[in-house]
């Protein structure tokens, strides 16, 4: 069988979704190979096409940009055409694989959590960012005194090379800052009575995870601190600085981004604790796929950000990621489902 060659067009579909339909490029040669290779797979041919779901970074205009050059990689190394949806959130990507519209996403880690409880698919990859595939939210303050039974000392965010304080034994004084949670989580306690910027209930690292935490160490989080409530991480970050809120959750390191603004961030918020680690996301498979082409399409994306240079910029331009890996640490996920369903209904 020749498959057509690739063309990209954008077609009418649900609310939630826009499809970009990318057809794959691939000799008879090739597609017979990669047929031949699943014979043996519970005596599952593969089929002629798959579709991947995904919420993009890129706005609409650039989605065939964006999307080509991973669906035609895919594509040419399974032999099979390789479909691209866009979704307008996380949910539809779970949608489209309980639905079989897609029978890959790419997706948040709740999301992840959703499609394997509710339909049974395989988590495969995990999101990779700077070297990373899990993070803390931090808890920072403005009032070390209280929560600091140490003196704050200084390490590196190397991502940035910019020198951060931590105390509560968090981070060793020069080194390299690690962000790994869990930390000095028994501090939460002494929230009681203060003023805490929050982040909205659906964020993990400015609501979620530090609202459990609180919960875990007794406090009402309705009635034992006064919510500030603010819009993204940044903004917890400045609360806290600029006074407007004695406690502060946001991603580690948040504070990165407001340097340009808070020069002395450092003296301003004092990073006291860490959550549990809170996962990206990544990849899953519906369970009806066969082992063989599974396994392929693991390996092939699992290689991408390293095949080449461009390929490690469209990953980064297209889900914000530097790659993805096989260890999935499906542990955090199960957690993360466990954190999730306080926060359901």
């Amino acid at each position: 069988m020749t498959l057509p060659m690739r063309k990209s067009l954008l077609a009418p579909g649900a609310t939630a979704a826009l499809v970009l339909a990318l057809a794959g490029c691939a000799g008879a040669d090739d597609a017979g190979s990669s047929a031949d290779a699943d014979s043996t797979d519970a005596g599952t041919e593969w089929p002629e096409s798959i579709t991947m779901s995904l919420v993009p970074s890129v706005e609409g205009e650039n989605l065939a940009e964006a999307l080509d050059p991973l669906t035609s990689y895919l594509s040419d190394g399974l032999g099979i055409e390789v479909e691209g949806v866009v979704a307008n959130d996380y949910t539809a990507t779970v949608e489209a694989l309980g639905a079989d519209q897609a029978q890959v996403i790419i997706t948040d880690a709740g999301s992840l959590y959703q499609a394997t409880e509710r339909y049974g698919a395989e988590l495969v990859l995990r999101d990779v960012r700077f070297g990373a595939t899990s993070y803390a939210s931090v808890a920072y303050t403005n009032n070390p005194d209280k929560y600091c039974e140490d003196e704050p000392v200084l390490a590196t965010y190397e991502a940035s090379g910019i020198e951060l304080s931590y105390c509560n034994g968090l981070e060793e004084a020069g080194a390299a800052a690690t962000g790994q949670g869990p930390a000095a989580t028994d501090v939460f306690g002494d929230l009681a009575g203060a003023d805490v910027a929050l982040q909205a209930a659906t964020s993990p690292a400015g609501y979620q995870y530090p609202v459990v935490l609180m919960r875990e160490a007794g406090l009402d989080t309705d009635a034992d601190i006064t919510q500030i409530p603010v819009e993204g991480n940044n903004n917890a970050v400045l609360a806290v600085a600029n006074g407007d809120a004695e406690v502060g959750f946001a991603y580690w390191d948040a504070r990165t981004t407001v340097t340009e603004e808070v020069p002395d961030i450092a003296d301003k918020a004092v990073a006291f604790a860490y959550t549990d680690m809170i996962p990206n996301g990544g990849v899953a498979v519906t369970d009806t796929l066969p082992d063989g082409l599974v396994a392929e399409l693991t390996q092939l994306m699992d290689d991408y950000a390293d095949s080449s240079d461009e390929a490690a910029d469209v990953m980064f331009e297209l889900v914000g990621l530097s790659d993805w890996t096989a260890e999935t640490a499906d542990d955090e996920i199960a957690r993360y489902g466990e954190v999730l369903e306080q926060f359901a209904g």
